[in-house]
């Protein structure tokens, strides 16, 4: 009776674990090749729509990455621009429409704006998406061609949960980038799968009875694209480079909870707010409190511009 109470007790503990494995192991790929949102003829119309209201025009804009993939997307300019440019970075299996209405913001303050679709989504090639390796070097790419046609001032980002770690790992390693809005990043893949492997309900959970998924999908997902997973971190890319960063912490956001922007601030070392916004989910804080997302945005780059003439001393402010 007793070993019979033992191997019970086993299974019972092992099981959460062994199928977590499981999870690990056959989500792998689909990390890699995440869902397309199709691109479609619907969504430029509704774009162009949202441009022409304030005067805004937009071109094709198609960059050759370093490994020949083409990267698809397009340049919008502002009725009156400013001279700085703001690349907009979407998340996840979303395409570069997910952000127009940033880009709308961003073009009635008189940022011209870059959209593009990263790779492995919407009308951009690519075999996988590598949430930083590639895409720091694709987003650079952007660069040298933005720079060969338009000269321009100045070169910001603003980019949502992948797109957010994706701007921070490129400002990282690209010293053109001036300054980073980025809302809801991920830390590092490793504590981003924690919070997949707890059902994006219990970080807790991921980290303990389900760490073992946690640890697989992120170890079987690095073997089938050949790149160092542990480098694929926005708490390295703040620590390799200083820039002026914005964080947005969504308060109800489970995906990518606040602890991941919470580490990114304390390892940057450049100038740096974290703006926490109660009650927004995954990337809602512009519809949660639009206004305020508005003044925050617009207040951190026209600043950004003004400090790059005149350079103060870090300083850290975390608001509420």
């Amino acid at each position: 009776m007793r070993a019979r109470l033992t191997r019970i007790l086993l299974i019972i503990l092992l099981l959460p674990a062994l199928l977590s494995v499981a999870a690990g192991w056959t989500g792998a790929w689909g990390f890699l090749h995440p869902q397309k949102r199709a691109f479609t003829l619907d969504m430029v119309r509704d774009a162009d729509v949202t441009f022409a209201q304030i005067g805004a025009h937009r071109e094709d804009f198609n960059v050759t990455a370093p490994d020949g993939a083409t990267l698809r997307g397009w340049k919008v300019r502002a009725e009156r621009p400013n001279g700085s440019w703001v690349l907009v970075l979407h998340g996840v299996a979303d395409n570069r429409c997910g952000m127009t209405e940033h880009a709308r913001l961003l073009l009635q303050a008189g940022y011209d704006v870059v959209m593009m679709d990263a790779r492995a989504h919407g009308a951009s090639d690519g075999a996988i998406a590598s949430y930083g390796w590639l895409e720091r070097k694709d987003v650079s790419a952007e660069i040298d061609a933005l720079e060969r046609d338009e000269h321009p001032a100045h070169i910001f980002e603003l980019g949502n949960s992948m797109g957010a770690g994706i701007a921070l790992q490129a400002a990282g390693s690209d010293p053109r980038i001036e300054a980073v809005v980025a809302e809801a990043p991920f830390a590092n893949l490793q504590e981003a799968a924690y919070d997949y492997a707890g059902l994006q309900r219990w970080p807790l959970l991921g980290k303990t009875w389900f760490a073992p998924g946690a640890w697989t999908v992120v170890y079987h997902g690095e073997k089938l694209a050949g790149f160092p997973a542990a480098e694929v971190s926005s708490v390295k890319a703040v620590q390799q480079r200083a820039f002026p960063l914005l964080l947005i912490c969504d308060g109800a956001d489970v995906v990518l909870p606040c602890r991941h922007s919470e580490k990114i601030l304390r390892a940057a070392g450049g100038p740096k707010e974290l703006w926490r916004v109660p009650g927004a989910l995954h990337t809602g804080a512009m519809g949660s409190a639009p206004q305020e997302f508005r003044r925050r945005v617009t207040t951190f780059f026209d600043g950004a511009r003004v400090r790059k003439s005149n350079p103060a001393p870090s300083e850290l402010r975390n608001t509420g």
